[in-house]
């Protein structure tokens, strides 16, 4: 059993790129929830450069950014590789992730607007 925390905050679309991604892979991990206005010190402590979430700490080891997360969880628990192994394939997948970042990111503050600004 792997000891695996989830730093993150609702409803950030990189957090959820982690959770599926170990739901995918069948691993268990503690998630815990962070409040960005009033960052943990285990927040500031596992990634203490750019102080943002998400954040997977596997023992005592903080993997920072979603994408470098999931090529850690590949490389870390090889059962249903989410990315290809191929160098090419793989630049090609963090180009549309990247896009798809945009858009999500996009989507998601776009819906945060219409439910925040009142009538």
């Amino acid at each position: 059993m792997a000891d695996l925390k989830l730093l993150g905050t609702w409803p950030s679309p990189f957090r959820y790129r982690v959770i599926w991604a170990l739901k995918l892979k069948g691993i268990d991990y503690e998630y815990i929830e962070q409040d960005l206005s009033n960052k943990t010190p285990l927040l500031l402590q596992s990634n203490p450069i750019h102080k943002k979430i998400p954040v997977l700490i596997h023992g005592e080891r903080p993997i920072s950014e979603s994408m470098i997360i999931l090529q850690y969880l590949d490389e870390s628990f090889s059962r249903n590789m989410l990315l290809d192994r191929s160098r090419r394939r793989r630049f090609s997948v963090g180009i549309r992730s990247t896009w798809w970042i945009f858009v999500m990111v996009s989507r998601v503050i776009g819906w945060m607007r219409l439910r925040i600004v009142p009538d």
